[in-house]
């Protein structure tokens, strides 16, 4: 076989191992899987004026996996046999409850409009996750875009060095760039606390000698590009150059939580979401567009309320910084931040102490971006088991935050097949919840 029918017929995976193994052959560095995806999007795949209805520049979207109980956190019925032993509290805005779990997210209500009419047919796991990050059902043939990826194929460019679209704990089931380039796929970071690994030069390398081998790569790859001028060739150079300039950049301190003092740290939790929420803030300053952070364990099946008493302290004192932290730093207006699981749990508490999944109806939440705080969209009945006003499904709740970023929903992007695909499928975006 040919060289060209070799590359051309390589998949995105063996082509990330291709260009991690020649950057460790060559270069004498190695790169976290995942970099050379994410550098930039070029801008003849950027629409000009994309129109928009919000004001977020960015977007922090947090996914609890697993199925989150709305009726234990976001959406409490007081007084019903539903509710269970978990205890209700007032927010800071009158005539919105909250449940004993979300103490410091009680006093910013004001910042944060809840939607708890959203509806799902999709109850398993693996099929509901995928539907809510790419706004499509999973077929056998076509693997679709997350919100991040579609967020670098639309949006601007807004950052020299720093990619685009970063995943902060993530599981093995993302769907990553989907068809679109791999370049549009999430930078993963696995621990917070260590930050950008293998990004420095090891050592025994000198910058000189470094920079000799990069040459030398250059010197060999010049024929082979000039005989093959096709993209994913291309790719390989552009991830080389901009793998180098991130190197060398002081942006990637960003990565860095230590260069946040002591207080701030602890303000956020001392456990991997609450950092990951740090490391968002950061990253949000730095001019990352889509940043994810996934935090498992809530299929609840059994002792739902012992497990939720362990789970949701971190999650209400890493979100109440996070709010409490954009806003003082003048973000929260252009930062939009969302939070969402795949479907809710059952009202109905089962024998093991536990709530099944329950797509029928669950909440997921807004706040900045140009959100209107301090509201409510929908409502479930009286018991939490059906929407009873304002259904939003899962395609619109995608809408919404493309609509907010001000990204094009109704372009469509087609397959390697030739098939076209939106942002968010056939989804409205709620455009009431803004200002």
């Amino acid at each position: 076989m040919r060289m060209h029918d070799t590359m051309r017929l390589m998949d995105d995976v063996s082509r990330r191992h291709f260009v991690a193994g020649a950057a460790a052959a060559f270069l004498g560095v190695s790169f976290v899987p995942g970099l050379e995806k994410v550098m930039g999007a070029p801008a003849a795949d950027i629409p000009a004026n994309p129109p928009g209805g919000g004001k977020a520049k960015r977007c922090i979207y947090i996914f609890l996996t697993g199925g989150l109980s709305h009726i234990d956190t976001f959406d409490p019925k007081p007084g019903t046999s539903e509710q269970g032993p978990t205890k209700v509290i007032p927010t800071n805005v009158p005539g919105i409850a909250l449940t004993e779990y979300l103490p410091g997210l009680a006093k910013q209500m004001d910042k944060i409009a809840l939607i708890r009419s959203m509806t799902t047919k999709v109850g398993a796991h693996e099929r509901g996750q995928y539907f809510m990050r790419t706004s499509y059902q999973p077929i056998a043939t076509i693997r679709h875009p997350a919100m991040g990826a579609w967020v670098m194929k639309l949006g601007p460019a807004t950052h020299l060095t720093l990619p685009g679209n970063v995943i902060v704990n993530p599981d093995s089931g993302h769907p990553g760039a989907g068809f679109l380039d791999s370049r549009f796929a999430p930078l993963a970071i696995g621990d917070p606390d260590a930050g950008l690994q293998n990004s420095h030069l090891p050592a025994g390398v000198t910058q000189s000698r470094f920079e000799n081998r990069l040459s030398l790569t250059n010197q060999f790859d010049q024929s082979f590009r000039a005989r093959y001028p096709q993209k994913d060739v291309q790719a390989y150079t552009d991830f080389y150059q901009d793998a180098v300039k991130l190197m060398s950049s002081k942006d990637l301190e960003a990565f860095d939580l230590d260069k946040e003092s002591k207080s701030t740290r602890d303000a956020y939790g001392d456990n991997k979401f609450g950092q990951g929420c740090l490391l968002a803030r950061r990253l949000a300053q730095r001019g990352v567009r889509f940043i994810e952070i996934d935090n498992g364990g809530w299929d609840t099946h059994q002792d739902n309320f012992d497990r939720l008493g362990d789970k949701m302290p971190e999650i209400d004192q890493g979100l109440s910084a996070l709010l409490a932290d954009l806003a003082a730093q003048g973000m929260l207006e252009d930062t939009l931040v969302a939070v969402c699981s795949e479907f809710g749990r059952t009202p109905k508490i089962n024998e093991r102490t536990g709530r099944d999944h329950h797509p029928r109806v669950f909440t997921t939440l807004l706040a900045g971006g140009g959100v209107k705080g301090g509201q409510v969209h929908g409502k479930s009945d009286d018991k939490a088991f059906a929407v009873a006003d304002q259904p939003v499904e899962i395609p619109d709740f995608n809408a919404t935050i493309a609509w907010a970023l001000g990204l094009p929903i109704s372009v469509q992007t087609k397959s390697a097949s030739g098939r076209p695909f939106t942002v968010a499928a056939k989804g409205q975006p709620v455009t009431s919840l803004f200002a």
